[in-house]
Formats: C-alpha cells, sequence, structure tokens
C-alpha cells in the first residue's frame, strides 16, 4: 500500500509546474500550480474554493492542496474561510499599477545590462523555456504558460548575480493577476506576446541594448495592458 501511494504521489509530482527551475517538495510544487493559476485568473478574486474541489482540478490529494493554500494564505494570496475553504484575495487596479511600476524600475534596466554582460551560453540555456512559453500560448493552457514564463524572466534575471533583485521580482510576480490572458488566447493573440520572450533573446545576444530595452518595455506594458483587462 506504501509504494502504491508513492507511486500515486510520483505521478502526480511529475504534472505539476516545476516554478523557477528548482527542485521542490510535493506541497511547493502544489503551492507553485496553485499560484499560476492565481496568477493567471483561473482562480477568481473573491471566490471561496474547498481544498477537494481543487485537488480534483489539478488531479492530486486534497491534504498537500490544503498545506499548499495556508502557505499562500500566509503570503497573503489566499484568505481561509472557516468550514469551507480558502478565498482568493482581491488586488485593486492601484496595487498592481505599483507593482508593475516597480517591476519596471528593476527589469527594464537589469535585463538591457546583460546585453553587455551575459555570455552567449547562459542566454541560450534559457531559449527552451522561452519556447515552451510559445508552445503553451499556442495550445492556450496558461497555468503552463505562466510557469514557463516565471522560470524565463527569473532565470533572466538571475544572470545579473544578484539573488535578492530576484527574490524580489519573484514576489512581486505572485502578487501580480493577468486576467486578460484568457481573453487573449479566445481572440489568438497571446501567441504574439509569447514569441516576444524569443525576440528578447535574439537581441541580448546580438547585444542590442536599446533594442532590449524597446522589447522590454513593451513586453511588461502587456502585464496592465492587454494582460489585465478583466
Amino acid at each position: 500500500m506504501r509504494d502504491m501511494a508513492q507511486n500515486t504521489r510520483d505521478a502526480e509530482l511529475s504534472a505539476l509546474p516545476r516554478l523557477g527551475g528548482r527542485r521542490s517538495s510535493y506541497r511547493e510544487r502544489v503551492a507553485d500550480a496553485l499560484r499560476a493559476a492565481l496568477i493567471a485568473g483561473e482562480l477568481r478574486p473573491g471566490e471561496v474554493y474547498s481544498a477537494p474541489s481543487l485537488a480534483a482540478r489539478f488531479g492530486v490529494s486534497a491534504t498537500p492542496v490544503r498545506e499548499a493554500m495556508l502557505d499562500l494564505a500566509k503570503e497573503g494570496l489566499v484568505d481561509t474561510v472557516p468550514n469551507k475553504g480558502f478565498r482568493v484575495t482581491v488586488v485593486s487596479d492601484r496595487q498592481l499599477d505599483e507593482y508593475t511600476q516597480i517591476r519596471a524600475l528593476i527589469e527594464i534596466p537589469t535585463v538591457t545590462a546583460l546585453a553587455r554582460t551575459a555570455d552567449r551560453v547562459s542566454l541560450e540555456a534559457l531559449r527552451p523555456a522561452a519556447r515552451e512559453i510559445v508552445q503553451a500560448a499556442a495550445a492556450g493552457d496558461l497555468i503552463a504558460y505562466v510557469e514557463a514564463d516565471t522560470r524565463f524572466h527569473l532565470g533572466l534575471l538571475a544572470l545579473a548575480g544578484n539573488a535578492h533583485l530576484v527574490e524580489v521580482v519573484a514576489d512581486l510576480r505572485k502578487r501580480s493577476r493577468l486576467y486578460g490572458l484568457t481573453a487573449l488566447v479566445r481572440a489568438g493573440r497571446l501567441l504574439a506576446s509569447a514569441e516576444e520572450h524569443l525576440e528578447l533573446l535574439d537581441a541580448l545576444l546580438e547585444r542590442d541594448e536599446q533594442a532590449v530595452d524597446a522589447i522590454m518595455t513593451r513586453h511588461l506594458g502587456h502585464v496592465r495592458g492587454l494582460w489585465a483587462a478583466d
């Protein structure tokens, strides 16, 4: 019985996203998948979700979902509702504007500087993640899109060698909401945004700082533009 339970858990774990390209525990992977669903707007603000219903939705067991949601509650992403489950916290437009402003102040100059400092091997190592973003957009898989997008951007920022900077941006990304992704999928417009990641990589490899700055400015503009429309 113990072997069967472990095999089930291994199968569930393999189906969950791995954010940031790091090795994670089962509970962390469940929390990552839930965060991605929150960011993508698949779990809606103000709605109450029970652990069993989320477990069924993600194809995992209820206990790690409940534990993961408690972790998200500590981060302020959900509130506990006694005897019912968890309510997704509402993020105001002002908060989203502030998050995006901080991200722009950090990410645009940091990534632009990488056109001078990042080595080609490290940049090319991010191409598989960029392609995963495009594939997820084409498939309309928003959770996979957010997971690959997070892995790409945090991996890119990590090349600057400032771990605290990566941590700050990771936290801001967790708190953001991209409610407009579903509408972009329906309109067939998400793919164009996804392909910007490959465009950005090519500009970095060409050492074109002006192009990198322009692409990053446009790309982050989507967070409060195309991607944010509810």
